[in-house]
């Protein structure tokens, strides 16, 4: 009689277990496939210059193909605006399924782009209108893939959880990064020209294809479908006077961003890409010390975010953002013309960043409340992002080839103003540990 009537907890436990793997596996897996696609692209900058740009001035062809990096992020805020409305108003699962789906779409298209040789122009025009469709897919998918996760996890473990976010996402960034050091390993550097740095962005569209049908299988967030079943249809928030009505909490998310998105660019994505063209390291060599400073990256994310959930998110956000003042211009320091000095350097300003990304995407979704948790979040982030993130490698790379070995100094000048920023505004957020996102304040 007693194994009859646990039978039921039990087995509600195992559905329980069930949903929380397919929670997190599905999410992770979407959020690892866009980043992938995102960032792959600065890994194989050097290679997509020599192919889709003019040889005729090799330096030129590099900036240029830095720049588009930064024009992809110029459609993130029409992307987090779109999703962001889609999350809002339709759901997060949906949102999150279709933004994979874009971004795979987009990785496609830059595999099957014809090079400079074969039709001019073309292939640079091909390869803006492939990165703005991937802009518009990554402006909502984190933002998307962040409400989800945090909404459904336990409120005593959301720091943990919503370190899941860069984890995931570094995992697909790591795998490009590793990718691009076997290819060019592997294959000589005229394979690696003529067809290698197309294979990573062809597996994106495959990776797409399964993250896409992961997702489609997820459960809506409890916490959206709570809300969106008890509100009656005329009591349903307008969602332009809902963002209106807290534009002050919008101002937050671009505050805390605007120097933590500078830093994390440039030393966590195109740092190799820069030391291979600017500082003159081996590209096998600069592209494994990334690899490995990204490794230290991936542990660390999950211990900040648990340590939030035990002292709060604002003393971890305040004390990892006042360490990158302090070590950003030691560690660029280092950085010289060594692949080791690329992973200390790297792996120094990741300690602290780590701390930041962890626990933003729980700060954020504690900021706002439910019918506008994710477009609240989406629009202010891309923007800040399109206009920092997205111009810091090209700044990074145009400050050191317009003012010489001065322009490192002025850039790193920028970053830690940036910074000083970020360290204010977090002064102004309210502490959300353990808050109930069912409740909207």
């Amino acid at each position: 009689m007693p194994e009859t009537t646990s039978t039921p907890a039990v087995l509600g436990q195992q559905r329980e277990r069930r949903q929380v793997v397919r929670t997190i596996v599905g999410t992770a897996a979407g959020n690892a496939v866009e980043w992938f696609d995102w960032a792959v692209y600065a890994t194989f900058a050097s290679f997509i210059a020599g192919q889709l740009f003019s040889p005729e001035n090799p330096s030129s062809a590099f900036l240029m193909t830095l720049a588009i990096f930064a024009v992809g992020f110029v459609a993130r805020p029409v992307g987090g605006f779109v999703f962001g409305w889609i999350g809002d108003k339709v759901g997060r699962k949906t949102s999150m399924t279709l933004s994979v789906a874009l971004a795979s779409l987009g990785s496609l298209a830059i595999a099957l782009t014809p090079s400079y040789e074969l039709i001019g122009s073309g292939a640079s025009l091909m390869l803006v209108i492939a990165r703005l469709v991937q802009g518009l897919a990554h402006g909502g998918e984190l933002p998307s893939a962040q409400t989800y996760l945090c909404e459904m996890a336990p409120a005593e473990r959301r720091g943990l959880w919503s370190s899941l976010i860069y984890v995931s996402g570094t995992v697909g960034i790591l795998f490009g990064t590793l990718l691009g050091a076997v290819l060019s390993t592997v294959l000589s550097s005229e394979q690696m020209s003529a067809f290698g740095w197309r294979i990573p962005f062809a597996l994106g569209a495959v990776f797409g294809l399964v993250a896409l049908v992961m997702r489609s299988r997820l459960a809506e967030s409890t916490v959206f479908a709570g809300e969106k079943g008890s509100a009656a249809p005329q009591s349903k928030p307008n969602l332009i006077a809902e963002m209106a009505k807290h534009w002050r909490k919008a101002l937050q998310v671009i505050g805390m961003t605007v120097g933590l998105t500078v830093v994390y660019y440039v030393w966590g994505v195109s740092t190799p890409a820069y030391a291979i063209n600017v500082l003159g390291i081996d590209p096998k060599q600069a592209l494994w010390a990334g690899a490995a400073a990204n490794l230290v990256f991936i542990v660390l994310l999950p211990m900040w975010g648990r340590l939030s959930d035990k002292v709060g998110r604002r003393p971890v956000m305040l004390v990892c953002t006042a360490a990158l003042i302090i070590a950003y211009f030691p560690a660029s320091a280092i950085l010289k013309d060594s692949a080791i000095q690329l992973a200390v350097s790297m792996s120094l300003m990741l300690v602290f960043i780590s701390g930041v990304c962890a626990i933003a995407p729980a700060i954020f979704s504690e900021l706002f409340p439910t019918s506008v948790r994710t477009i609240g979040v989406a629009v202010p982030y891309a923007i800040c992002v399109a206009a920092f993130g997205g111009t810091a490698a090209y700044l990074q790379a145009g400050f050191e080839a317009w003012l010489g070995a001065g322009g490192r100094t002025v850039f790193g000048a920028y970053a830690v103003v940036l910074l000083l920023i970020s360290l204010i505004t977090v002064l102004t957020i309210r502490e959300g540990r353990g808050r109930d996102l069912s409740v909207n304040d």
